[in-house]
């Protein structure tokens, strides 16, 4: 590797330091003692003393010495804007420094835009124009509120003022650009300084991190090796990033060696950047090393440590990790949780939740709030959830866009879709993703024609669709049987929306065919398709080829999606259920023990009811819950009430090879949806809606037995099973006949 250079970091952007030009070239003793008295000062009770002093011997006239109270005034560490202000107003005669200085206290304050008026301002005095040292600041204003308007502006000003390539003035177009996601621009003002210094290249490279670009950022780092440029401390944080946002691990580690091999000074900010890179590549052994060497740390090591071990799913490491933390601040607390949630562990994840609710002095943030509410829809801990939003509503948390989403699709999956759209028509802004949530919240519960007039209505408000919203939208086509307009729509999605169809977007299709029975049409779409059929594709066939008992077809998608994930145990399983319902017994068992032999295993059905907060959770013929005995004497009853009301078991249901029926009846008898429903009818009085999560598809006898009990124990049951809800209420279900 190409050396690199060992200076300290730099700023991004770096400001200009620019002089006062009326700094006296020789002071008298009086001002020598007062600007000695203003260097020293370290509150703003002593700055206003000074200021007194200055205006009772008149020292204040002196141009030099009322800049230099001003510039404390406005830009030290005990800084206040309305003291500076007053203080450049009593200034008769405000120099090009003085209107600079206060222009740049407004750029990084609380509100930037408030720099443009004072240029404006500035400008108005004909005795002073702006120069190279008043576009940087004002470039950053415009770059803190990423308005790209303002900025290009900005750049056209500073190119009529002849200052438009120096070199400050086009560091701060290239950051200002790249906040404002404007790429090209920033390349553009890049390839015409003249002069690049190492702040040139390390703004390029950190806004290609920032913004999506890590291979242009280690592209770039390339180019500024071949030409000698002298890399700093920032550029290898920079470029450590890029490897890890691409998962080079193998440049990574060369950069790492370089700092070693050249004794390099690592400070704790390039240190981190080192240990996040080794634990995003996935290389465990490499970070704990490093970390293990390092006498300084904080919390952001030791959750990039946490990180590393829960992206390979070594959570008792990680956990160990959270257990060793000096301070265990919130941050720490949300990647363990965050980490479970995006595993597939959502209980472990609301026990971690939990726990920190015990702790004292930590507040939970967004983000905590979001993955525990992602976690609850998961689980259909519905009245977790509700503590969430109580919580969010008594402690005053903005509901910003990812919460409100977050909202809504946990109501939406705990099976509250009423309360999902209280939330929906609450908020006054709405993204992409507020709306996407409300519509795939709609086609989950078979609101389909519904789920189509919020996707207007959003076009309507002037926000784009996203990849995700045509996912919901033909969700909610699929289980509505909606399929001209699903069509249509995924006609127009590239012409007229710009969104290329992805392999999400074919499978949802496959599936609105497949479901309403055009099953020779879905054949002929997977055919003409402009990308090789992946196997979500042959899957949503496949399970189209059960609901219309197509063995033939079925035989063909099982064959291609095989050959794609040959250990795929759901296709394996699905297969078998139809050759059940064909009454092919022996191929059942052929293909039944070509998964013993080869080590698969059917996911076993489970279903799961909140009650009081806590989560329970029933297997098909469950021995294990505390109430097992129960809930077996409540099915029990329940069943033979049914019978005299007319209810005979759906044998079909049964895909097992069993003789007698009595036999037959006690398998379908122990599907874990029954169990969860009587611990229900036990556990809760009416009109409590008994809430039920199933992780596969509901069986049909299992859907008849839910409506006879909605009616003779007249209560509501909500079922959400692997594809949808179905509502229960009166003897009746509310989903359509596509379920």
């Amino acid at each position: 590797m190409a050396s690199f250079s060992t200076a300290q970091p730099l700023s991004l952007p770096r400001h200009p330091t620019f002089s006062n030009p009326n700094q006296p070239t020789a002071n008298n003793d009086r001002s020598s003692h007062t600007i000695s008295l203003i260097d020293r000062c370290s509150n703003l009770r002593q700055l206003k003393q000074i200021h007194a002093q200055m205006v009772r011997t008149g020292l204040f006239s002196d141009p030099y010495s009322a800049s230099k109270l001003f510039a404390i005034s406005a830009l030290s560490h005990f800084a206040s804007l309305d003291y500076a202000c007053k203080v450049f107003d009593q200034i008769p005669q405000p120099n090009s420094f003085t209107w600079n200085t206060l222009i740049r206290a407004y750029a990084s304050g609380p509100d930037p835009l408030r720099s443009i008026s004072v240029f404006l301002d500035m400008v108005s005095d004909s005795r002073f124009g702006p120069n190279k040292y008043t576009f940087p600041f004002l470039i950053k204003a415009a770059a803190e509120v990423s308005s790209l308007s303002l900025g290009q502006s900005l750049h056209g000003m500073a190119v009529k003022s002849a200052v438009g390539c120096d070199v400050f003035v086009a560091n701060s177009l290239i950051h200002c650009y790249f906040s404002c996601g404007d790429l090209d621009s920033a390349c553009k003002v890049f390839t015409t300084i003249q002069e690049k210094d190492v702040v040139s290249w390390n703004s390029m490279i950190t806004g290609f991190v920032q913004k999506g670009s890590p291979d242009k950022a280690l592209e770039l780092f390339k180019k500024m090796e071949s030409e000698d440029v002298k890399a700093s401390h920032v550029t290898m944080v920079g470029v450590l990033s890029a490897c890890a946002k691409t998962r080079n691990l193998e440049f990574g580690r060369r950069v790492c060696s370089y700092i070693e091999e050249n004794r390099v000074n690592v400070n704790l900010t390039l240190a981190n950047a080192m240990l996040d890179m080794y634990t995003k590549c996935g290389s465990i052994e490499d970070a704990k090393r490093l970390f293990d060497k390092m006498e300084e740390r904080d919390n952001v090591t030791w959750t990039t440590m946490l990180d590393g071990y829960a992206i390979l799913e070594d959570y008792e490491a990680a956990r160990e990790v959270l257990n060793s933390m000096p301070k265990k601040d919130i941050v720490a607390w949300n990647a363990l949780i965050s980490a479970y949630e995006q595993n597939g562990k959502p209980n472990e994840a609301l026990l971690v939740f939990h726990e920190l609710q015990l702790q004292k002095n930590i507040k939970l943030n967004q983000i905590t709030l979001v993955s525990t509410l992602s976690a609850c829809a998961q689980v259909g801990a519905l009245e977790l959830g509700r503590w969430i939003h109580s919580y969010i509503k008594k402690h005053g948390i903005r509901l910003n866009f990812y919460v409100t989403s977050a909202l809504i699709h946990m109501y939406s999956k705990c099976g509250d879709l009423e309360k999902a759209r209280e939330v929906f028509s609450s908020v006054e802004r709405r993204d992409v993703f507020v709306w996407s949530a409300m519509i795939g919240g709609l086609a989950m519960h078979g609101c389909g024609n519904e789920a189509l007039d919020m996707f207007y209505k959003m076009q309507e408000a002037n926000v784009k669709p996203n990849g995700v919203t045509f996912t919901n939208v033909f969700c909610a086509c699929s289980h509505s049987g909606l399929v001209d307009e699903a069509e249509l729509l995924f006609k127009e999605m590239e012409s007229s929306y710009g969104i290329v169809p992805q392999e999400k977007h074919y499978a949802c299709i496959v599936d609105v065919l497949g479901r309403s029975g055009y099953l020779e049409k879905a054949v002929k779409f997977i055919e003409a398709m402009p990308i090789p059929p992946s196997a979500s594709v042959w899957g949503a066939l496949l399970g189209a080829c059960k609901i219309h008992a197509n063995l033939s077809l079925a035989e063909r998608a099982c064959t291609r999606l095989l050959e794609l994930e040959p250990r795929n145990d759901g296709a394996h399983v699905l297969l078998s259920n139809i050759y059940a319902k064909s009454g092919k017994w022996e191929s059942v068992s052929e293909l039944r023990k070509h998964m013993r032999v080869t080590g698969l295993k059917k996911e076993p059905g489970c279903s799961s009811i909140e009650i009081d907060g806590t989560i329970h959770e029933f297997l098909s013929g469950d021995n294990e819950h505390p109430m097992c005995e129960k809930v077996y004497g409540k099915l029990n009853e329940v069943m033979e009430s049914l019978k005299a009301n007319g209810y005979e078991p759906e044998m079909s249901q049964v895909l097992q090879i069993i003789d007698e029926e009595e036999m037959k009846e006690q398998s379908l008898n122990l599907h874990s949806e029954k169990l969860a429903i009587c611990y229900g009818l036990i556990s809760t009085e009416a009109p409590k809606a008994i809430r039920v999560i199933k992780n596969l598809r509901v069986c049909g006898d299992c859907h008849s037995v839910a409506k006879l009990i909605s009616q003779l124990y007249d209560r509501e049951i909500i079922v959400r099973d692997r594809y949808r809800f179905h509502h229960f209420r009166n003897g009746q279900c509310s989903c359509n006949d596509f379920w």
